[in-house]
C-alpha cells in the first residue's frame, strides 16, 4: 500500500503527501494510526525534536533507512554557544566538507592558575590538526542533508508530548509552527529527543534529573595583527578565576575567537568568570568588538533513562558530554545516526519498535563504545579541576610527550588507546609528584596571603 493512501486510511480523510514532495506537510489535526498495524509494507513514521547535530544526524539516518520522518526545530536561524572543535575523525566519519571548517588548529596551548604554559600539541602526529567550525553553519548543512535524505523540517516549537496509554497507540506531539504561530499536532510512532539539556521530551517520558553547567561565551572580533596570532592556535585556561570546576577558553572562529567559560558550582558567577578569562587572554584580545554573547546549559552526565516506550533521547538531552573536556559535538551527531540506525534495524527486523529492542540496538550499543571513555574523562574532571593544586599539576603531566601522544590520539580518533604498562606507572609516580608539588607550592601562596 502506498504512503498517500495509508495516510488517507489513518487521518480520517487528511491526506499527508509524501515528505520528499513538500516541505510542509498539513498537520493542524491529529493524524492517527493504530500502531499494531506497523509492518515493513508502509513507512514508519518518527518525530526528531531538535534540529542540532544529534537530531539532523538522527533524521537523516531515519530517513534513509526508510522511516517517514519530521525534524522539528525551534529555530534552524540559531545556534548554541559552543567552543567549535570537533575531533579530527569526524570530517571523514560523518562527510564534512572542507568549506565548513574554519580554522585547522595544530597548536594548542593549557594555562595553569599561575599562568605555567604547556604547549599541548608539540607532539602532534603530522597530518593531525583540531578542526574548529561555527555551529550554526554545521548545524545548517546537517540539517540540509537529512532533509535531502527525505527528511521533513518543521521551523517549530515543541509545547507537549502525549504518551500512548499503550502499545498499540502513537504519541502525539503538539507544536507552534513558526513564523505562522500556528498551533499542530503530530502523531507518530516513535519519537527521538535531541531538544538539548533542557529537554522537554525528556521531561516527558520522565527519563530523570540531572545537573547542568552553563556555558558563557562572547565572539570576539580581534584587530587584524591579533587574529593573525589565532589562526591556528587556541588556548585552554584553568584557574578559580576562570571556572571553580571546568576551563576557559580562546577559540579562532573565521574572522572572530570565542572567548568563554563553563561551569556547574558557580552559575550565579558567570559574568565574574567571564572577566577572570578575558583578564587571562589580557592584552592578546585588546581592542576586539564583541560581536556576540551566548549562553546555554550543557548536562554534566548521562540521564539515568535514556529510552523509555518507544522514545530514545540523544546528543545533550541524553547527557552525552564529557566532564573533563566539554566535549559534546561529536557525542551528539554519533548518538543520533546511532539512534536513528537502531531504529531502522528493530523496525525492519521485528515489523514494529519496542523499548527492548532500543535499548538493545542502541543503548548497548552506545554504552559497549563510549562508556568507558566518559568514566575515565570524569575521573580526571575530579582529580584535576577541584583545586588549583589540581590544576597545575594538570598542566605539569600535559607538558609530557607520553601524555600529549595518548590525549590526541584518543581525541582525535575517538578510541581509548591502549598504553604502555610502564610507561602508565611512570605517570601516575609523576601524577603523584605534580599533585604533592602543587599542593605545597598552593600552601605557601596561602601563607604569603594571610601575612
Amino acid at each position: 500500500m502506498s504512503s498517500a493512501s495509508l495516510s488517507s486510511t489513518f487521518s480520517s480523510g487528511i491526506s499527508l503527501p509524501s515528505p520528499s514532495r513538500t516541505r510542509y506537510p498539513p498537520t493542524r489535526r491529529p493524524i492517527l494510526f493504530p500502531v499494531s498495524s506497523l509492518t515493513t509494507d508502509r513507512p514508519l513514521r518518527a518525530a526528531v525534536v531538535g534540529g542540532g547535530p544529534a537530531g539532523s544526524s538522527a533524521a537523516e539516518a531515519l530517513a534513509a533507512g526508510g522511516v517517514e520522518t519530521f525534524l522539528i526545530e525551534r529555530s534552524p536561524s540559531g545556534s548554541k554557544p559552543c567552543g567549535g572543535a570537533i575531533p579530527l575523525c569526524m570530517l571523514s566519519e560523518f562527510s564534512l566538507p572542507s568549506s565548513l571548517v574554519d580554522r585547522r588548529v595544530s597548536r594548542m596551548r593549557l594555562l595553569s592558575p599561575s599562568n605555567l604554559v604547556a604547549d599541548f600539541s608539540r607532539h602532534l602526529r603530522p597530518g593531525d590538526h583540531i578542526p574548529m567550525l561555527r555551529r550554526e553553519v554545521l548545524d545548517s548543512f546537517l540539517r540540509g542533508r537529512a532533509e535531502s535524505r527525505g527528511a521533513v523540517l518543521l521551523p517549530g516549537l515543541v509545547t507537549g508530548l502525549t504518551l500512548p496509554a499503550s502499545p498499540d497507540e502513537p504519541y502525539l506531539i503538539r507544536y507552534i509552527s513558526s513564523p505562522s504561530g500556528i498551533s499542530s499536532t503530530l502523531a507518530v510512532d516513535v519519537v527521538v529527543g535531541a531538544d538539548g539539556a533542557n529537554s522537554r521530551v525528556a521531561r516527558s517520558i520522565s527519563a530523570g534529573s540531572y545537573s547542568t553547567a552553563i556555558a558563557f561565551q562572547e565572539r570576539i572580533r580581534l584587530p587584524p595583527a591579533a587574529m593573525a596570532a589565532y589562526s591556528d592556535l587556541a588556548e585552554m585556561y584553568v584557574g578559580g578565576d576562570v571556572s571553580p570546576d571546568f576551563y576557559g577558553w580562546v577559540f579562532p572562529k573565521c574572522d572572530h575567537v570565542a572567548v568563554g567559560t563553563g561551569t556547574v558550582a558557580a552559575k550565579r558567577e558567570i559574568k565574574r568568570l567571564q572577566s577572570g578569562i578575558r583578564s587571562r587572554a589580557g592584552p592578546k584580545i585588546a581592542g576586539g568588538e564583541v560581536i556576540r554573547v551566548e549562553a546555554h546549559p550543557i548536562p554534566e552526565h548521562p540521564r539515568p533513562r535514556r529510552v523509555v516506550g518507544r522514545a530514545a533521547l540523544v546528543g545533550d538531552a541524553a547527557g552525552y558530554v564529557t566532564r573533563c573536556s566539554g566535549e559534546g559535538i561529536y557525542f551528539a551527531a554519533k548518538s543520533g545516526r546511532m539512534c536513528g540506525e537502531a531504529i531502522v534495524r528493530v523496525w525492519k527486523e521485528g515489523g514494529k519498535v519496542t523499548e527492548e529492542g532500543l535499548k538493545r540496538e542502541y543503548l548497548r550499543k552506545w554504552d559497549d563504545e563510549f562508556i568507558v571513555m566518559f568514566r575515565f574523562l570524569d575521573l580526571l574532571q575530579r582529580v584535576f579541576y577541584g583545586s588549583n593544586a589540581g590544576r597545575e599539576a594538570l598542566v605539569e603531566l600535559c607538558g609530557d610527550e607520553y601524555v600529549q601522544r595518548m590525549t590526541f590520539d584518543s581525541y582525535l580518533h575517538k578510541r581509548m588507546v591502549s598504553g604502555d604498562l610502564w610507561k602508565d606507572f611512570g605517570l601516575l609516580w609523576k601524577t603523584m609528584g605534580s599533585l604533592v608539588r602543587a599542593t605545597i607550592l598552593e600552601k605557601e601562596v596561602e601563607k604569603l596571603r594571610m601575612v
